[in-house]
């Protein structure tokens, strides 16, 4: 009998934005997911564009280093009608996606679709859903702010879909 235990990992979930990027780590152990860090980075709006993907980077960089990831996960970018705040929007997930492949992390990309039907049980659920089932899964995060709470539901989506494929695999 082959063991087909999946090694626990640290995952770093990521909600890119130009102004405030959610990020969120949390363990995974099979189907054990335990909350270890959350938070915001919000790069200083007055600065330039590009101090401010500097900071972001940086930022993502030393968050992936000091909770020791194994991997990341990114949401994948929502596209509005003002093609000028895409394309921005674009440059900080690039920044923000490169943070963890520099440091040699494997980065997955989830739709935001994909992460909500994920945690929630329904594609298309608000931000105050998506923030209710992630205090629910991890009560220790304790208060969690929207854009937070999107960066652990990604974490969470990637830690349930890697299982999925992992055990598929050992079938």
């Amino acid at each position: 009998m082959t063991n087909t235990a999946i090694p626990p990992v640290r995952i770093l979930g990521l909600d890119p934005g130009l102004r405030r990027t959610g990020w969120g780590v949390l363990a995974a152990e099979g189907s054990r997911l335990s909350w270890i860090a959350h938070g915001i980075i919000a790069p200083p709006e007055k600065a330039p564009f590009a101090e401010r993907l500097r900071a972001l980077f940086e930022a993502v960089s030393e968050v992936a280093e000091a909770h020791a990831c194994h991997e990341a996960a990114i949401e994948e970018v929502f596209v509005n009608m003002n093609g000028a705040s895409t394309l921005k929007l674009g440059h900080a997930r690039a920044v923000v996606m490169l943070a963890p492949a520099r440091a040699g992390l494997p980065v997955a990309e989830y739709s935001p679709n994909l992460v909500k039907k994920t945690v929630t049980g329904g594609g298309h659920a608000d931000k105050a859903q998506v923030a209710f089932m992630i205090r629910r899964l991890m009560p220790q995060a304790g208060h969690v702010t929207a854009d937070a709470a999107d960066a652990l539901a990604v974490a969470v989506a990637h830690a349930q879909l890697r299982r999925a494929r992992a055990l598929g695999s050992a079938a």
